[in-house]
């Protein structure tokens, strides 16, 4: 069996030349006085499926390779501050699903937009961080004043923008669509209020404007996605082996929880296609349970 230590990167052989030639096409079509607006790549993947190994990989030989001024970023440093994700859970209480941070919803998408309309207008901007081990792993937003600042004065201006994250792309549902998939069989939504469900995806709507920024997007999908709670459970064996703390088996599987539902109800529609007005610019991966690449799809 696979673990985190061993995953190979087979998936940036893939996705680097379908970037490039989206960033060509991107490039021949922008007036070059007015070339401020990075080239945005949204950044799909599910958990354990070795998202940050390419991510990494991506960077390096964009910035290496190509020359290119390459900013990476999660949407994981723009999930709430720990008083407002509190002021959440505390209004809904009744509500699982933002009673921590993970599901849409628990992020600041206020900040989302301010950062990358600064990014979009090349106008300097600082990269939000969030420190997940704070208050007992809780987690919190770090203090401003830490963030890196991109486009600066003296500095390159960001040319690509690479922004990763399990949900990045997800895109809400109509809420009859929702209520049929938690009367289908599933592993997670039954466990939720169809009600609770459905906050979630009307929070949702307020990713959107960022969804629309992206030039190209990768999904890095599963051919079985309750994989991720073996791939899950892999990786904290193998920290609990090096470190000698970490989660349970039994931890693990609740914290997978906590995500699923979002992966039940809203993958189906990005395999779809999150651009019908921009074909080719979605590049699916699909991997077995050994990670490895076994079909691609661009839509």
């Amino acid at each position: 069996m696979s673990t985190a230590e061993t995953i190979i990167d087979d998936k940036s052989p893939i996705c680097i030349p379908f970037i490039l030639e989206r960033y060509r096409s991107y490039s021949a079509s922008t007036n070059p006085a007015a070339a401020v607006r990075p080239f945005i790549i949204g950044l799909n993947g599910v958990q354990g499926a070795g998202k940050t190994t390419l991510v990494k990989a991506l960077s390096s030989k964009l910035r290496g390779g190509e020359g290119l001024q390459t900013l990476v970023c999660s949407i994981d440093d723009f999930y709430l501050r720990r008083e407002d994700q509190q002021a959440l859970a505390e209004s809904r209480p009744d509500n699982l699903l933002v009673q921590v941070r993970g599901e849409p919803g628990t992020h600041d998408m206020n900040l989302a937009r301010d950062f990358f309309t600064a990014l979009c207008e090349g106008r300097p901007v600082k990269v939000p961080q969030y420190d997940k081990s704070a208050h007992a792993g809780r987690g919190d937003r770090v203090p401003e004043s830490q963030w890196e600042t991109v486009n600066g004065p003296g500095q390159p201006k960001v040319q690509v923008v690479i922004f990763e994250g399990w949900c990045v792309g997800f895109r809400p549902l109509d809420p009859t669509e929702v209520s049929r998939k938690w009367d289908a069989p599933s592993r997670t939504l039954r466990r939720h209020a169809v009600e609770h469900l459905n906050f979630v995806n009307d929070r949702l709507r307020d990713y959107d404007a960022i969804t629309d920024m992206f030039d190209a997007f990768i999904h890095i999908d599963a051919q079985d996605t309750e994989w991720v709670y073996d791939w899950r459970l892999e990786q904290e064996a193998m920290l609990r082996r090096q470190r000698g703390t970490g989660m349970t088996d039994e931890q693990v599987v609740k914290f997978v929880d906590a995500y699923y539902p979002a992966y039940e109800l809203f993958s189906d529609k990005m395999r779809n296609g999150l651009f019908p007005d921009k074909p080719k610019c979605q590049l699916r991966l699909i991997v077995g349970k050994d990670r490895k690449v076994k079909q691609t799809t661009v839509i």
